[in-house]
């Protein structure tokens, strides 16, 4: 890959993580908004799990798109 396309995956990578962890903070800001009971009952649910699991794989996804993007400038280093 040349170096502008390095650049621009990692840009798009980097903005689709920047969204991902924007909305996972709306979410929670609104959990907060709620009720108590309102609250416990939505954090109980199989949806509430999966997003908690999802936001702590995106933690780790943005761990690994850095690596990948190093990968990528070496190897067009080396060629």
């Amino acid at each position: 890959m040349a170096d502008n396309q390095d650049e621009l995956a990692h840009s798009i990578i980097e903005a689709l993580l920047d969204h991902t962890r924007v909305v996972s903070d709306l979410i929670a800001l609104m959990a907060q908004a709620l009720d108590d009971d309102v609250q416990k009952a939505l954090t109980q649910t199989p949806q509430w799990q999966a997003y908690l699991e999802s936001r702590r794989q995106m933690e780790t996804t943005r761990a690994d798109v850095e690596k990948f993007v190093e990968q990528m400038k070496s190897a067009a280093i080396e060629q």
